[in-house]
């Protein structure tokens, strides 16, 4: 390896994939959103890029660990037991695997994401 195997999220162009959740999982709005995946390793266990989301609310069932940094705008994750926290610029936080409960986009969200799928 050497130092053209760095991946500058700055410099290295990626197509976005754009998408929105099942629609058994949407409680609300049109949360549709983008992923820009900038990288992926060989064993396809760990991903990062940039994540955005627009205003909507769905249900989350984490099979990977995820760390986030949100960059843009407000969401609130919420587990199942009804339980909340309110994320914004600047937050950084860890979503282990086994996480259930639901993600709500209350002004449109970008965040950095790295995640690494739990595989038993």
């Amino acid at each position: 390896m050497n130092i053209t195997s760095i991946v500058d999220f700055a410099q290295h162009s990626v197509t976005p994939e754009r998408y929105r959740p099942a629609p058994e999982k949407i409680l609300g709005g049109d949360p549709e959103q983008t992923l820009f995946n900038h990288y992926q390793s060989p064993c396809g266990q760990m991903n990062a890029g940039v994540w955005e989301g627009q205003v909507g609310q769905w249900k989350v069932n984490y099979t990977e660990h995820e760390y986030c940094e949100i960059v843009q705008g407000v969401s609130v994750l919420r587990d199942d037991q009804g339980n909340g926290k309110t994320l914004r610029a600047g937050d950084r936080f860890v979503i282990p695997a086994g996480f259930t409960g639901t993600w709500e986009v209350l002004e449109a969200c970008r965040k950095i994401y790295v995640v690494f799928e739990a595989k038993a």
